[in-house]
């Protein structure tokens, strides 16, 4: 087992979430000062993990090619449990998904990473604004999205700028909303303090991550 957190099923408590938290944050100052840890860099090794996973963190993110999780973290395999969709939205896989992980791996800290500029909420404004969304599969995720962006311009919230990075973090609340409530099993462990739900924003321009929901 590499050094870090205990990874055991029967490992419980909010102290998890809490040691998980930090070393997601140092992980991230690794990578927006450019180094790498040894460990994360051994653990990418062929074979290296072959046997049973114990993640110590799920991560819902968005599909987004300039945000890998692993990679914002500096985490190696076997580290995170990452279910990534175009706007990390929340739908009953990915619930399934987060559930699974949570129950399976004794899991206890689930981060919602949502990123400047994310081209799902851009997306959702064009369709709230221009009607431009041809496909009933995209639509379901702009459908998703189009909440927290409606909210805002009914608040009277109309710069372009302001509403998109406004609406990134309303649509990483809603994620977190749905996590912590629109499940039986995660409210159970969230009750039980076996489970932390936390949303956080990835910046493209410096490459920090703002843990501001939750954390």
């Amino acid at each position: 087992m590499r050094a870090g957190l205990p990874r055991r099923p029967d490992v419980l408590g909010e102290g998890v979430a809490t040691d998980a938290l930090a070393r997601l944050r140092d992980g991230n100052k690794r990578f927006v000062a450019g180094v790498r840890s040894l460990d994360a860099l051994l653990s990418q090794r062929p074979g290296a993990f072959t046997g049973n996973q114990q993640p110590f963190a799920i991560v819902l993110g968005c599909s987004d090619s300039r945000v890998p999780a692993e990679i914002v973290f500096d985490q190696g395999l076997g580290d995170l449990f990452v279910i990534r969709v175009a706007g990390n939205i929340v739908a009953p896989s990915q619930v399934g998904s987060v559930e699974f992980a949570a129950a399976q791996f004794g899991t206890g800290l689930v981060v919602v990473l949502g990123h400047t500029q994310c081209g799902a909420v851009l997306a959702t404004l064009d369709e709230v604004r221009r009607g431009t969304t041809s496909s009933p599969n995209l639509r379901d995720i702009v459908d998703r999205i189009r909440p927290s962006i409606e909210t805002l311009i009914t608040a009277g919230l109309t710069d372009d700028t302001r509403l998109v990075r406004e609406a990134v973090r309303a649509n990483v609340r809603a994620s977190v909303h749905h996590l912590r409530h629109g499940s039986a099993i995660l409210e159970d462990l969230i009750g039980q303090r076996r489970l932390r739900v936390v949303g956080a924003e990835y910046s493209l321009e410096s490459g920090e991550v703002d843990f501001f929901d939750g954390a």
